[in-house]
């Protein structure tokens, strides 16, 4: 699927990256996110929804058609596409020491967010740059992957703006 790009930039930097989603609202939520601070989501599939699920659209309203979006077969498929850009990939994840706020975002950065049911494999953590994590009271085990990438968007967006 070609790349489809906001209005606003024909060439956003910074990317919000899906491994495998598994619900749409979510998506559809980082896909709203997305559109409006001008970020580009790369969905990594498979997805565990149809991407023209109600949910999706509901999630993402109108902002859907303005978003920037470029869907990968699989994984290596995007890691391809990554190495092949020069582009770094920032791992969130619970298992990380290096809070999200602590950490030092470029242009191009590929900010990655795991399944909401399983998070990230092993051979995803392997192969990244640099892991982050959100810091959280003891007695939290996650957020919600929504409003994670919304936290970290508008850190990296700060940035590099």
């Amino acid at each position: 699927m070609p790349e489809r790009h906001s209005l606003n930039d024909p060439t956003p930097s910074l990317r919000l990256v899906l491994f495998q989603p598994d619900i749409p609202g979510n998506t559809g939520t980082i896909l709203r996110l997305a559109a409006c601070l001008n970020l580009t989501v790369d969905i990594i599939e498979p997805a565990g929804f149809r991407l023209d699920d109600k949910s999706l659209r509901r999630a993402g309203m109108d902002y859907l058609e303005r978003a920037a979006m470029r869907l990968h077969d699989d994984w290596q498929a995007f890691e391809n596409w990554r190495r092949d850009e020069g582009r770094r990939l920032i791992v969130l994840t619970t298992a990380a020491e290096h809070s999200y706020t602590e950490f030092a975002y470029q242009p191009g950065d590929c900010l990655l967010f795991g399944r909401e049911s399983a998070g990230v494999p092993d051979f995803v953590h392997d192969t990244a740059d640099h892991r982050l994590t959100i810091k959280m009271a003891q007695t939290g085990r996650s957020l919600n992957v929504a409003i994670s990438a919304a936290m970290v968007a508008g850190e990296a967006v700060r940035q590099v703006s």
